[in-house]
């Protein structure tokens, strides 16, 4: 069955207060798990103008505080930007936090900027990531950081967009946190004969009763979050966050038939077990995102759980 969730970037759109954009996000978070709601996913970038949110564990530690049984997860930390014992240690404290809720997803990062800003190699990224989810196991194990996480193992995600990350995914027998049916056969290649294979990722909607209406402010949203990334890294425009699927506004029934599509070429590959869609693109009216949170909870996830009607998606 395929868990639905939330994914949270946190921005401070102009004329906010950070603390009011937290508090209300937090309070949506909780009446969603009171709705239904099974997962909630953070993501982290570092120097944004808006604030797009640089410390995804912190993020998950206050989210599992305030819930109760929905799944905490990171999509992504940047693994690489930290030592492996700091990402064992903030992980298993979230764990224990949550009571055993946590997806710990990482990948390998792309803005070199953010690298330099805390001395980490960018050019190693994917052997640092590597090795960093091979030794996280060991170092729980033996005691070397202690506390240790409540999940034994752990679930583990690697964020990938490419095949070098979908065979990395595979080698160390994690879940691939990138919906495409392109990175099935590298992520099979590098699981072998390996068990556990998992697909998970963001199916780019938002709902709304009447999309043509909401999508003023979608746009006027969406142009001020692509240009957040003009000055973080020059190549931002080809190779980082711009690379998400469209977004689509879609009525909640449209989106699980939409939805349905983008999984129907995944069939008969690995189980898809968690997608998940922004809560809020930062600056949307209130009543924008209550709705489209509620449509999530009370449509959405239902469409998504029935079964597929024979002959169609």
């Amino acid at each position: 069955m395929t868990r639905v969730g939330l994914y949270l970037d946190l921005r401070i759109p102009p004329g906010t207060r950070g603390a009011d954009v937290y508090a209300r996000t937090l309070d949506r978070v909780a009446d969603a798990e009171r709705r239904g709601l099974e997962a909630v996913w953070v993501t982290e970038h570092h120097g944004f103008a808006d604030g797009y949110l640089p410390a995804p564990l912190t993020a998950t530690a206050a989210i599992a505080a305030c819930t109760r049984t929905l799944r905490v997860g990171t999509a992504v930390v940047i693994g690489p930007m930290l030592p492996a014992a700091t990402l064992a240690e903030q992980a298993a404290v979230v764990d224990l936090i949550s009571g055993g809720r946590l997806e710990l997803g990482v990948g390998a990062g792309w803005s070199a900027a953010e690298f330099a800003r805390v001395g980490a190699d960018h050019r190693a990224r994917y052997a640092t990531l590597e090795d960093q989810l091979r030794r996280l196991p060991e170092l729980w194990a033996d005691g070397t950081v202690t506390p240790a996480p409540v999940q034994d193992p752990l679930p583990t995600w690697v964020g990938a967009r490419g095949p070098r990350g979908a065979r990395l995914a595979g080698r160390v027998g994690a879940g691939l946190l990138w919906l495409d049916p392109a990175l099935v056969e590298p992520y099979a290649e590098g699981l072998g004969d390996r068990a556990g294979g998992r697909l998970g990722g963001l199916v780019n909607v938002l709902l709304a009763d009447d999309p043509d209406a909401a999508k003023s402010e979608v746009r006027a949203a969406a142009r001020r979050n692509r240009a957040s990334y003009s000055g973080n890294d020059d190549a931002a425009a080809t190779t980082g966050d711009a690379t998400f699927p469209k977004l689509r506004v879609l009525t909640a029934g449209d989106a699980v038939a939409a939805i349905r599509a983008q999984l129907a070429p995944l069939a008969g590959t690995f189980p898809v077990t968690d997608v998940f869609c922004f809560a809020d693109l930062g600056g949307l009216p209130a009543d924008v995102v209550d709705r489209h949170l509620e449509l999530v909870t009370d449509v959405l996830r239902p469409g998504l759980a029935a079964p597929v009607p024979v002959g169609g998606a």
